[in-house]
């Protein structure tokens, strides 16, 4: 069926450090600082871009076990949107744990106390739920505004 020429052997020779690979330490990691302008972004677009900053999934030196994700800002965080009438539909769960203590709210009542909790939630749901995920979460800053205190940092503007 098949033939195969045996007389001539060829010796390859390779490079066995140019393949292994390479798993990222806390270390040797480098952090960037990203800024997002959230007017008029849908809120579950935009934060899972944010979450996979924060794990470093965008970093061809990703490693599950290691932080290697980049620090977010996020400016007008009050100025985000929902598709469809989520704003009105969707409900966010929380309960203390008493009879009687759970509580349901709206979108739109979130963003009336606390503007930033909408994208806070969001990013924070699609983060891993363990030590590692909090401390990828550290490294999220919300603000309702324009104006954040990371100029010193240098941010890079990121576009979705």
């Amino acid at each position: 069926m098949y033939a195969f020429n045996t007389t001539k052997k060829k010796e390859i020779e390779v490079n066995t450090l140019s393949y292994k690979t390479i798993s990222a330490k806390k270390e040797t990691v480098q952090r960037e600082w990203h800024i997002i302008d959230a007017e008029d972004l849908i809120v579950g677009r935009m934060c899972t871009a944010i979450a996979t900053v924060l794990r470093g999934k965008h970093k061809p030196s990703y490693t599950p076990h290691v932080d290697t994700g980049d620090y977010v800002i996020v400016i007008n965080a009050d100025k985000v949107r929902f598709t469809g009438s989520k704003m009105d539909q969707k409900e966010y769960v929380s309960y203390s744990g008493y009879p009687g203590g759970q509580k349901k709210r709206t979108p739109r009542d979130v963003m009336k106390k606390k503007p930033f909790a909408v994208v806070e939630n969001a990013v924070r749901g699609m983060l891993p739920k363990n030590r590692l995920g909090r401390q990828m979460f550290k490294k999220l800053f919300v603000y309702a505004g324009t104006e954040h205190p990371h100029q010193a940092q240098q941010p890079k503007k990121m576009e979705i």
